[in-house]
């Protein structure tokens, strides 16, 4: 069994470093949303930033990358509750663009596993690609024999199996079909569009159960009935890692091989640590043991009460994501990202209620967040004021929409049969009630609930439909961003934005967020009261003359230091690599804005004025010292 004296900010160091002495380079996490980027509200997975450089784009660092990469999958905000389920994670990465391909990965992995970490090697399983017949996509069998003279090199038989949902048989190496081991933008093989790339991948697992009684987990879980496998979900086995090898793209008449072979692993940060301290519940892993122990403190229960085992997990789950949201610049809200905070401090402070917490209890449990985290994400500490006040103040607001929201929910279901989507649909539009409360509210009171009531609240049209799991999954199905013409001239625009807003304003303004969709651009920055209409409208003017001058928009790659010396804006500078890419508006020697960005740009300002002259239509507070301006063409 492994050694469980690793911490969370050891095990990632000894991940980077294993991978920088391959010959990686380590780039820094990118924002939690995505920037400029509407296609998805997002970073759910460490590949979405890459995705360009497995197209064939160069990446401005080389062929090998290694990061550990903030991600947040609003889709599985109802699962938490179980054992394994989370929103926010840290998802381990390294990447090759046409540089090492399945024989090096595998490798490197199974090195790390067993060499570095000490994991027993008899504990690993592994599932490699079947193929497809009729899309003459062969199975994998280079991956198999890779993994099978691994195995035995460290005196472990290796079985390969084809049937594996038949059981075990004896395996250790098995082949699944394409809904398990293939990966690309748009699914399985068949569902991919002529020029989509895509490849087999290769998941490896870890077996929790102990000698002797391997059967007991299985046969003590809802799964009893069905045979046990890797992928089954009893429990027994938890996917650690996975190797997805980009190596075809679709054609005409089917799959070709690509010129350019890519690596992409991704790896849960969090899911490896419980393996290594051999505990199947991650909330009982040093994850989380702060937190469950703090607010096991403050309520007077103990986790281990079955009773209350789900509002543990669902509090120190929300409470974790939240923080790491607000520290990326999100801020409540009933749209997009902000909503999904709301939606996660609410679900928590529900839960909070069924542990009988005092109000004001969930910023006692921020610091044992920040304490986890801050080594590697400093700007936490530094954001510890704001990220308290934010959920102070959604308290406060929650507690008042609640008490409105249940006196209205009390006299609309007192004459009614069952809860529908229309009454949903009023308590939040009205009240901001949010419809998955009342459902909640409901089933406690045993009301009946409209059948699928969900889909038909989504055909109402509720701002939060889109946000629901099957459309937050489908925005992310497109995975690149939405770089048509529109949304790159408002890419620059912003740049342009920020440069006016330093000039009229003063160069104190700086950057907290911005957001880009291809009708409007949103942009954040703080300032301790309302701009004026005089300062609106030469910010204005500004902007607008510096598209009739058409400047020229040049970019080129810096280290990191030369860059901010040569007067570059860097307004996150510590998630910034050591070479950056920085783009300038203007001449070299008399430029407009200057600042490192990842792009893409327009090439010349005259380009967004084919769009129209840019106007600001709104300019608010969205939170103390914090504005946001909109721009759109008039």
């Amino acid at each position: 069994m492994a050694s469980n004296s690793l911490t969370l900010s050891t095990l990632r160091r000894l991940y980077l470093d294993f991978f920088i002495n391959k010959g990686h380079l380590f780039v820094p996490s990118a924002n939690l949303v995505p920037e400029n980027d509407p296609s998805t509200l997002f970073t759910s997975a460490g590949m979405q930033p890459m995705i360009p450089y497995f197209l064939g784009e160069s990446h401005p660092h080389g062929k090998r990358i290694v990061n550990s990469q903030k991600c947040f999958r609003s889709e599985d905000i109802e699962e938490v509750g179980d054992n394994r389920h989370t929103t926010f994670f840290e998802m381990l990465g390294n990447w090759s663009f046409g540089d090492y391909f399945k024989q090096e990965q595998i490798e490197f992995f199974f090195e790390f596993l067993v060499d570095v970490l000490k994991l027993d090697p008899t504990r690993l399983y592994v599932s490699v690609f079947a193929g497809n017949q009729e899309l003459n996509i062969p199975k994998d069998q280079e991956s198999a024999n890779i993994w099978q003279n691994l195995f035995e090199k460290k005196g472990v038989e290796a079985k390969i199996v084809d049937n594996p949902l038949q059981g075990l048989q004896g395996g250790r190496i098995f082949f699944y079909g394409e809904e398990k081991n293939w990966w690309s933008r748009s699914g399985v093989p068949g569902q991919m569009p002529v020029g989509e790339i895509g490849g087999p991948d290769s998941e490896v697992f870890y077996d929790f159960a102990e000698p002797n009684t391997e059967q007991l987990i299985h046969q003590q879980s809802p799964f009893n009935q069905e045979n046990c496998h890797i992928n089954c979900d009893c429990g027994r086995f938890l996917e650690i890692g996975n190797s997805v090898f980009m190596q075809y793209q679709r054609t005409a008449s089917g799959f070709q091989e690509l010129k350019q072979k890519n690596i992409d692993f991704g790896g849960g940060l969090e899911r490896l640590l419980t393996v290594m301290e051999h505990q199947s519940d991650v909330f009982q892993s040093s994850v989380f043991r702060g937190i469950i122990e703090r607010l096991s403190s403050l309520s007077g229960k103990d986790y281990q009460q079955a009773e209350f085992q789900a509002a543990f997990r669902i509090i120190a789950d929300h409470i974790r994501a939240s923080v790491m949201l607000i520290a990326d610049g999100v801020l409540p809200s009933n749209k997009e990202q902000g909503y999904l905070l709301r939606r996660l401090i609410r679900r928590s402070l529900r839960q909070a209620q069924y542990l009988e917490l005092e109000r004001q209890s969930l910023v006692k449990l921020t610091p044992a967040v920040i304490e986890l985290y801050q080594d590697f994400y400093p700007d936490l500490k530094n954001k510890e004021t704001l990220i308290n006040q934010v959920l102070k103040d959604e308290e406060d607001k929650f507690n008042r929409s609640l008490e409105r929201g249940l006196k209205e929910f009390n006299r609309l279901l007192s004459d009614q049969a069952q809860l529908t989507a229309d009454i949903a649909f009023k308590l939040y539009e009205s009240f901001g009630f949010p419809f998955e409360l009342s459902i909640e509210e409901a089933k406690i009171r045993g009301i009946a609930i409209e059948d699928k009531i969900e889909e038909k609240i989504i055909k109402a049209n509720l701002q939060h439909a889109s946000l629901s799991r099957d459309t937050a999954a489908q925005k992310f199905k497109g995975g690149l961003a939405d770089h048509n013409q529109r949304t790159t001239a408002f890419h620059t625009a912003t740049h342009l934005l920020q440069a006016a807003l330093r000039q009229v304003l003063g160069d104190q303004v700086q950057q907290k967020g911005s957001n880009i969709t291809s009708e409007r651009l949103r942009f954040d920055f703080n300032f301790d009261r309302a701009v004026s209409s005089t300062e609106l409208e030469a910010i204005e003017q500004l902007i607008n003359q510096w598209l009739k001058d058409d400047l020229p928009v040049s970019s080129q790659t810096l280290p990191k230091d030369e860059a901010l010396k040569s007067g570059a804006i860097a307004f996150f500078a510590e998630r910034y690599p050591e070479q950056v890419t920085v783009y300038t508006i203007g001449d070299q020697k008399n430029w407009v804005s200057k600042e490192l960005c990842g792009g893409p740009h327009v090439q010349h300002t005259s380009q967004i004025a084919e769009f129209g002259e840019l106007t600001i239509f709104k300019e608010k507070a969205i939170a103390e010292g914090i504005r946001r301006i909109y721009l759109r063409f008039k």
